[in-house]
């Protein structure tokens, strides 16, 4: 298997896109971080001091999800058209389940956005709740699917 990011001396290198036809991209990732049961309940009472948890993960996911050209070295910058997370409680394992869905008319995929906006929503969400709960995990951050280009896949992945 040939790895499109190395060259044959072994330098890294940015695929070079320019040939590549446009075309809608849409990638859906997730991830989970486990929060203890009572944690868990001052995130869904709004009683965490530092404020609305959700709500800075949301905004925290969306900016980090337009600046993955900035975090990782070999990507490109897309405009994204929409970048949409969303979050669920779980009781058994307690904690919450992120979800994020980027798209883009573009020439590359959007699957390290979202994956991204999944990373930085939890990584938010354990910052906001550490002073409550030391045992947080984030855990099983993955992609469910990716629609566009020859890479295309839609599959439904087990969610934990």
């Amino acid at each position: 298997m040939k790895l499109t990011h190395i060259k044959d001396n072994g330098d890294l290198t940015m695929v070079d896109i320019t040939d590549k036809k446009i075309s809608k991209r849409t990638a859906t990732a997730s991830g989970f971080i486990k929060i203890e049961p009572a944690s868990l309940r001052l995130i869904e009472r709004n009683l965490i001091s530092k404020g609305n948890v959700l709500t800075c993960a949301k905004t925290a996911g969306l900016l980090a999800s337009k600046k993955v050209d900035e975090l990782l070295p070999l990507t490109h910058k897309i405009n994204l058209t929409c970048c949409d997370i969303n979050f669920r409680y779980s009781k058994k394992p307690s904690g919450v389940e992120i979800t994020a869905t980027a798209k883009a008319r573009y020439s590359t995929g959007v699957e390290m956005e979202a994956l991204t906006a999944v990373a930085v929503a939890a990584l938010t969400i354990y910052d906001m709740v550490k002073s409550a709960d030391k045992s947080m995990t984030i855990t099983n951050i993955k992609l469910l699917e990716k629609i566009g280009g020859k890479g295309s896949r839609q599959e439904i992945v087990n969610k934990r």
